[in-house]
């Protein structure tokens, strides 16, 4: 596959503002981002994001800091799954999630990793995401 057709087929990933928002240093302006790395700003924004966060889109975000402090057992192992998953359902329409897995990193210190594995609805190229997650509160500072 040539170039052009590459970028005609990732067109529809879209292009918008890098996160975290940042502007070049020589010439002042704003960065964007595009194609995958654009979708995994995006998960990763919507799931840092708590719901009600955004007052015009009250339903945009993942609630996942509703878990901070609870036992990392196997019943918040199932509602952090079950909590990105429909996340990313209702809130990313550019992709299918095909899997989300949670895997205890750390246990002592609270670090879990989620794994998301995706497909591009148009292409249906298949693609994975790792979202690090904290349940106890950094005190590192």
């Amino acid at each position: 596959m040539d170039n052009l057709q590459k970028q005609r087929n990732d067109n529809f990933l879209g292009t918008g503002w890098a996160f975290p928002v940042s502007f070049s240093s020589g010439n002042y302006q704003l960065i964007t981002s595009a194609y995958e790395k654009n979708i995994n700003e995006s998960i990763d924004l919507l799931l840092q994001t708590i719901k009600g966060e955004r007052p015009l889109s009250p339903a945009y975000g993942s609630g996942l800091r509703q878990f901070v402090f609870n036992k990392m057992d196997e019943t918040l192992r199932g509602r952090i799954i079950d909590a990105v998953f429909n996340t990313l359902r209702q809130n990313e329409p550019r992709i299918t999630v095909t899997e989300v897995a949670v895997n205890y990193i750390d246990m002592l210190n609270g670090q879990m990793e989620v794994l998301i594995a995706y497909e591009y609805n148009q292409t249906n190229t298949r693609h994975n995401y790792v979202f690090p997650f904290s349940i106890k509160e950094g005190t590192s500072l």
